[in-house]
């Protein structure tokens, strides 16, 4: 994994110039101590079956998935609340700031939870960029995320077969039914080397499903995946 070997190579160097500092607190040691992880809001009770909200009284599906369901994902599962913890301020920093060396504790907390639910899945991949947004950024932080996650999974990562075909609003903005709309027929499967997988796509932030329900509408009707399932580091209200 080249990119991979590149990205520990050059946080090597960058660790020996620059010691690690918490992203969060700037306690020396680590780029997300342990103290602050320990303040993350983790997603502890029982979760709905399908888009993975906690539930509510018990149940096995939440109000939203028994009224409007996602009708590709197989299911998605999130480590923590986004709100008003480190995990918020860590996303942020590998998302905007350029903090690239947070993916790899993010990654390992995205590994726990993949245990935490028993997931069974033979390949991650990232919820792709659109190559506009990916030059204005020069990265893609879920690709990064996944680099690190396939290593702590033991599993391959597949980084090119889902793209983005055209390029949407952001969804930051959006009702929940512009959420869906917005980004129907936005992926494309370029192979079919995801056929009779199941995947597990990557994310950094749920908020309603639609990204990574549209994503598993190309993996499956294009990309003729067994199974897709959602992985994300958090979920927002």
């Amino acid at each position: 994994m080249p990119g991979l070997w590149l990205e520990k190579t050059g946080q090597t160097l960058l660790n020996f110039f620059l010691p690690p500092r918490c992203l969060n607190c700037q306690a020396d040691g680590s780029w997300l101590c342990d103290s602050c992880v320990r303040q993350i809001d983790f997603i502890t009770t029982a979760v709905c079956h399908h888009c993975g909200t906690p539930a509510e009284n018990g149940s096995t599906f939440c109000r939203q998935c028994k009224n409007n369901p996602l009708k590709h994902i197989d299911g998605i599962r999130t480590a923590a609340w986004f709100e008003n913890n480190p995990m918020r301020e860590a996303i942020h920093q590998l998302k905007y700031q350029n903090h690239r060396a947070v993916a790899e504790p993010l990654a390992q907390i995205l590994a726990n939870t993949v245990h935490h639910y028993n997931l069974k899945v033979d390949v991650v991949a990232p919820v792709p960029l659109h190559s506009s947004r990916l030059r204005e950024r020069g990265y893609n932080q879920s690709e990064i995320l996944v680099s690190w996650l396939a290593k702590y999974l033991q599993i391959p990562a597949n980084t090119k077969s889902l793209y983005r075909s055209r390029k949407t609003r952001s969804q930051m903005t959006l009702g929940a039914e512009e959420r869906r709309t917005n980004v129907v027929n936005a992926f494309a499967c370029k192979d079919n080397r995801l056929q009779n997988l199941r995947v597990l796509v990557v994310d950094d932030v749920c908020t309603t499903g639609s990204t990574l329900d549209a994503c598993a509408a190309a993996l499956k009707l294009q990309g003729k995946a067994a199974q897709v399932w959602g992985l994300t580091l958090a979920k927002a209200q």
